[in-house]
């Protein structure tokens, strides 16, 4: 588990002016993967209001990391392990705060409004979890009232196997899917477009360093595993599951699209912002012992705040703010960790690769304005949404953009996520 090091401390400053009080300040430096124009992509490493071009600097990097940090996804990088990783950190941070590498390094420096940015890495493979316990409990109740929770639930990080193919970085489009629907009262379902498509705000965890076929990666070494974090928006359309997810679960309701934030965010530059896993309720089981992990205990939750808004074409047009759907936060959300999630995938020997992509499920607290999806907000549909427009909403119209936010802050050190954005079109 990442402890604070020097690239953490709060008083450290970079001589790029944008980057004090911004969501990437110099103890955030995220990578992702970039291009201008029709230059071929790859890596950089986001500050303040900039890119830096880390092939444009290769000459102050060790020449071992250039290769893969010239390539056009990051699974070579990533798969170099944490302490590759810390040190390209280290070595970024040094450059940025240090005067002495300014007029070296400053006009390598792109504006983030001037790159088009990438998925991060080729996802060869992409799971879904369940572990945000609220936002179980509220869907389990609109279908077993008296039964929300099925009876592994506290037992088992629940999962399942999802489309990588769909995965899009934030801004494509979300073409509203068809599929099967069946009504409650009809005899038999039609074909046609989604009537209830919904987002569900959830965070993704990028996989660095695999593990072999048949060797499970313990509790207590699951983190090393961990390259970084994103946001993660698994769109859903709610009618189409609703007919189709028995008796093996999601299919076309989500393999139409997910889409993600375009940084990397390191777990160093998140190792502030640990605290303890939320303690288990009286009665609760206490996780299996290839669960179970006292540092997890003690420094597997984490401080991330989320934020979820909407527009619609109305309120764009008429110059309205977006429109809060939920605030709330992933440590007050998550009934399993990271580490926990890695472990309990690989327990059977599943072998995990550079650039998997895991999502953690959709995260809600338990107060109303931190529920992280429509399908809790509208209560089914059977409390629709009021926008300053006049507007309702139950599940998300054509032209409606939402859009994930995240971040952690504390002594005056804020650590953001970047942007997870997409507008419904017509399918």
């Amino acid at each position: 588990m990442s402890s604070t090091d020097a690239t953490n401390d709060p008083a450290l400053t970079s001589w790029v002016e944008s980057a004090q009080g911004s969501d990437f300040p110099v103890q955030n430096l995220p990578l992702g993967i970039f291009s201008v124009g029709d230059r071929r992509r790859h890596a950089g490493v986001a500050i303040g209001d900039f890119v830096l071009d880390l092939t444009a600097i290769a000459e102050l990097l060790n020449e071992e990391w250039v290769e893969d940090l010239s390539q056009p996804v990051l699974n070579g990088w990533l798969s170099r392990g944490p302490e590759a990783q810390d040190a390209l950190r280290s070595r970024l941070a040094e450059i940025l705060s240090d005067e002495q590498y300014r007029d070296d390094v400053e006009p390598e420096l792109i504006g983030q409004t001037e790159v088009r940015m990438h998925l991060p890495c080729v996802v060869g493979d992409y799971t879904d979890f369940y572990v945000g316990i609220h936002h179980a409990t509220n869907v389990g109740k609109q279908f077993r009232p008296d039964n929300p929770l099925l009876a592994n639930y506290k037992y088992v990080p629940i999962g399942y196997h999802a489309r990588a193919s769909s995965v899009r970085v934030s801004g494509e489009p979300v073409i509203r899917p068809h599929g099967q629907r069946k009504a409650p009262d009809a005899d038999a379902p039609e074909y046609g477009a989604s009537r209830r498509l919904d987002y569900e705000l959830e965070l993704g965890i990028w996989i660095g360093e695999g593990n072999e076929l048949g060797s499970p990666i313990p509790v207590a070494a699951a983190a090393e595993h961990i390259a970084g974090y994103c946001l993660l928006n698994d769109w859903s359309a709610r009618d189409i599951q609703a007919w189709e997810y028995q008796p093996l679960g999601p299919f076309l309701a989500k393999n139409f699209l997910t889409s993600v934030s375009a940084w990397v965010v390191s777990p160093q530059a998140l190792a502030p912002f640990r605290k303890p896993m939320p303690a288990r309720p009286a009665g609760d089981p206490q996780p299996l012992p290839y669960l179970d992990d006292p540092d997890d205990r003690a420094t597997g939750a984490l401080a991330i705040q989320l934020d979820v808004t909407l527009t619609t074409e109305q309120m764009r047009r008429q110059g309205l703010a977006p429109h809060v759907l939920s605030r709330g936060s992933a440590d007050a959300a998550m009934y399993w960790s990271a580490a926990q999630i890695v472990a309990h995938h690989s327990s059977n020997g599943c072998n995990l690769q550079p650039g998997d992509l895991i999502g953690t499920g959709t995260l809600s607290t338990d107060s109303d304005t931190g529920l992280g999806s429509l399908l809790e907000i509208s209560r089914g549909g059977k409390q629709p949404i009021a926008l300053p427009s006049g507007e309702n909403r139950s599940f998300l119209e054509d032209g409606d953009e939402v859009t994930l936010r995240a971040w952690c802050e504390g002594s005056g050190v804020r650590i953001g996520f970047g942007e997870c954005v997409g507008r419904i079109v017509s399918g």
